[in-house]
C-alpha cells in the first residue's frame, strides 16, 4: 500500500492535469457555451481535489484496507466521468 504522501502526490498530479486540459481546451476551442461549461468543469476539478485530500487526511480507523479501496475506486471513477465531459467539449 502506498503512503498518503504519494497518494496525495499523485492526486495533485492528476488534478493538475485535468485542469490543465481544460485550460487548453479553453484555449483551443473558445466558443462562449465550451467556456461556461469549462469553468463549471474547473470548479468541479478544484472540489474534487479537496473532497479526496480531505479523505486521504480522515481515514477511517477501522478499516483502513477498505477506505483506501473504496477511495481508489471513486477517484478513477470521477476522473473518467471528467475525462468524458472534457471529450465531449471537443
Amino acid at each position: 500500500m502506498a503512503s498518503k504522501r504519494n497518494l496525495k502526490k499523485q492526486v495533485n498530479y492528476i488534478i493538475s492535469e485535468l485542469f490543465t486540459e481544460c485550460l487548453v481546451c479553453k484555449a483551443i476551442f473558445p466558443k462562449e457555451e465550451n467556456e461556461k461549461k469549462l469553468d463549471e468543469l474547473m470548479e468541479k476539478i478544484v472540489d474534487m481535489q479537496n473532497e479526496f485530500i480531505g479523505r486521504l487526511n480522515h481515514v477511517e480507523p477501522g478499516n483502513i484496507k477498505g477506505s483506501y479501496k473504496k477511495f481508489h475506486e471513486d477517484f478513477n471513477r470521477e476522473v473518467g466521468a471528467i475525462i468524458e465531459s472534457i471529450s465531449k467539449l471537443h
